[in-house]
């Protein structure tokens, strides 16, 4: 990993990212709306938890026999999961969620309830994801896991001509890999790359993180084992379960933000510089999809308006629709492109199209934007 500081050009774009701004910050003042949550993150926050834990206690309750139900269950709570992942503590661990940063900062704990870790989140996603969006070396999200190539920048191997019919096996693995080792390494890793010191001591975050994860393993594999009549191994299927679905489905919704053969994935200058802004970024790396979706937009928070999502992070994702008309028209009027495909499998298709495309070629077609 790269420890070299990457700089954007305040200068490049400097009126776009203004008038931007501007009318952003208007639309809020003439409705007169909050840019955090409201009622109605409230009560999804409410959903969210009780699809992850009714199914949770209906299976220690023992009501359920049958070895599909049971499972089922699990499932449910796979998708109650990626569901608090999506919509509640992604907007929190942004402080997007609340006005009120300590409350933000208790509802960004669920992911560590989930068997993950908010503060190791934070510097990932936060902090590389958002500032070097698509930076082989900078974004953890295209360049940790060597078994996919996300970067055209990054070493092209023999298996990776298979990827776009593996990937979708690995998906399931990502909560999976955060509950046991991942996140371990990466704290050691980013304490060497001295990014963890504004979030306390080493040693205090790993205990932290050791404590919690131990708190997880007790109530989601410890209690079953010791309350149910059940075989051991269909626990252990119901955890696998439950993990596979929620990593499948945020690995999904995440991916098919940025690894898009509409996205670029720019490299600084020797010097270290981006050649654009860091908005102007945002929207040559990133990708929408299925605008018109409103269930799937609900389900996922808003992330399918990832290009709102990135440049304005700290605004709660209910907002992202109304956003993403003022975003799009401002980009369209300073000849700046806006990435959106209109709906999600047609977005999927194109997704498995650039793992092909990655996987077997060392240097992207010149139709595939690249800097």
């Amino acid at each position: 990993m790269s420890n070299a500081p990457i700089k954007f050009p305040n200068e490049t774009g400097k009126e776009f990212v203004s008038t931007l701004r501007n009318r952003v910050n208007d639309y809020f003042k003439e409705k007169g709306i909050t840019r955090f949550g409201d009622a109605s993150m409230v009560l999804k926050t409410v959903f969210m938890l009780s699809l992850y834990f009714v199914p949770y206690a209906f299976m220690l309750s023992g009501t359920v026999s049958s070895t599909w139900g049971f499972l089922g269950l699990w499932v449910l709570m796979g998708l109650g999961m990626a569901g608090i992942g999506f919509s509640v503590m992604h907007d929190a661990n942004h402080n997007a969620y609340s006005s009120n940063r300590t409350l933000n900062k208790v509802i960004g704990y669920t992911l560590n309830m989930l068997g993950g870790n908010a503060t190791n989140w934070k510097i990932q996603h936060n902090k590389l994801h958002h500032s070097f969006t698509n930076i082989d070396g900078m974004d953890d999200d295209i360049t940790r896991i060597s078994i996919m190539r996300f970067s055209p920048h990054s070493k092209l191997r023999f298996f990776h001509r298979f990827q776009h019919i593996y990937a979708w096996f690995f998906y399931g693995f990502l909560t999976l890999s955060w509950v046991t080792s991942k996140e371990f390494l990466q704290l050691a890793d980013y304490r060497r790359r001295d990014l963890t010191k504004e979030h306390g001591e080493f040693g205090m975050l790993m205990l932290q993180m050791t404590l919690t994860k131990i708190a997880y393993y007790g109530y989601i594999m410890v209690l079953p084992l010791v309350l149910l009549d059940v075989s051991p191994w269909l626990i252990i299927a119901g955890f696998f379960s439950l993990h596979f679905v929620a990593g499948f489905t945020l690995s999904v919704v995440f991916q098919l933000a940025h690894v898009m053969p509409e996205c670029e994935f720019p490299t600084p200058d020797e010097a270290g510089t981006m050649e654009n802004n860091w908005a102007i970024h945002q929207l040559l790396t990133t990708s929408n999809y299925s605008h018109e979706n409103r269930v799937l937009s609900w389900f996922v928070g808003g992330l399918n308006y990832q290009v709102e999502h990135h440049l304005f992070p700290s605004i709660c994702h209910i907002h992202y629709r109304k956003l993403s008309e003022i975003v799009r028209k401002t980009a369209q009027e300073f000849k700046l492109p806006y990435n959106s495909n209109p709906t999600f499998f047609g977005a999927l298709y194109s997704h498995a199209k650039m793992l092909h495309t990655l996987g077997t070629q060392e240097h992207l077609p010149e139709h595939i934007h690249l800097h």
